[in-house]
């Protein structure tokens, strides 16, 4: 399987000590989750009903400004595993270095060419192109405009925007009704609360329909849909965590400064830092029992998320200064 952030039992295994020890600054999880609060007895008892599940899509049109047809999900993954299932098989084309998942769903379902791009305009003449916007792990942004002049190019436009809920306007979603457009949304990132396992898709209403005959009749939980539309109806709380996320990344950057590592990009959720030698920065955060992120195919790139208390922000200045 392909390597992901998050993999603290990796962590444990060559540094030691226990999962509860470390920071797992690994992953773009937003590490000040959201308030939950009390969940009715029959969310956990009860199976999910279609007005519960069309209430919570709702709440999520509302949350992404979109009016376009909407399918809750067991977290963004289960929509990208169904990608290859939506057209026939052909060429799909992938805007990368990005999330490793989208080449690995494509390469393991028979019939598709996968190829990897470094330009958006390369994308052109795919049966399938997906690209992440802001991207993972370098943040790098494209403006709504300059992805739909693709949508005449390509036979459908898969846009992971799992990372742009602090970014607004990047999203693609008020456009996600044309025909050959469709936008993944994650909620476990931006809300903290990735153990949930709530994503979204948002497309034109084939490709919406076909999705949900594929995922089945309960593609999520009652604890799931309860939360998902409370904390999406929340936008207070959206709005003040954006701000502390912005705050936060400043922060983080002026940190690592210090030791003369330079900013590659990064959204309100990580940060990926040029640090020479990313396996020597990862063991040395490691052994203070802070995880991080690093990458194969380049040997200085290091991605931190951002620490949520006080206490962890000390924890990952000390090592930073050690």
């Amino acid at each position: 399987m392909p390597e992901h952030g998050g993999n603290l039992d990796l962590a444990v295994q060559r540094f030691g000590g226990d999962a509860r020890d470390w920071i797992d600054l690994s992953t773009g999880i937003n590490r000040k989750p959201y308030p939950i609060g009390e969940l009715p007895e029959t969310v956990w008892s009860a199976l999910p009903s279609k007005s519960a599940r069309n209430s919570l899509h709702q709440a999520a049109q509302n949350a992404y400004g979109t009016t376009a047809p909407v399918l809750a999900t067991n977290g963004a993954q289960a929509a990208v595993q169904w990608l290859p299932h939506l057209a026939s098989r052909g060429r799909v084309r992938i805007l990368g270095p990005t999330y490793n998942e989208y080449a690995a769903v494509f390469s393991a379902a028979a019939g598709w060419e996968v190829t990897e791009v470094s330009d958006p305009a390369a994308l052109a003449g795919a049966d399938i192109a997906v690209l992440a916007n802001p991207n993972n792990p370098d943040g790098k942004r494209y403006q709504p405009k300059q992805l739909v002049e693709l949508l005449p190019e390509v036979g459908r436009l898969v846009v992971d925007e799992s990372f742009a809920d602090a970014i607004p306007e990047l999203s693609l979603a008020s456009d996600a009704g044309r025909q050959g457009l469709l936008i993944l949304r994650s909620f476990g990132k931006f809300f903290g609360l990735a153990g949930l396992r709530l994503g979204f898709a948002i497309g034109a209403e084939a490709d919406i329909a076909a999705l949900s005959a594929m995922v089945g009749p309960w593609p999520v939980s009652g604890p799931a849909i309860a939360v998902g539309e409370r904390a999406l109806s929340d936008r207070e709380w959206a709005k003040a965590t954006a701000t502390r996320l912005s705050r936060d990344c400043r922060r983080l950057d002026t940190e690592v400064a210090k030791l003369g590592w330079s900013l590659v990009g990064g959204t309100p959720l990580f940060r990926l830092y040029e640090t020479g030698d990313a396996m020597r920065a990862q063991e040395k955060l490691a052994r203070t029992r802070i995880w991080s992120r690093i990458f194969p195919y380049h040997k200085g790139w290091l991605r931190l998320g951002l620490p949520g208390s006080e206490a962890e922000w000390a924890r990952l200045s000390a090592a930073l200064a050690g």
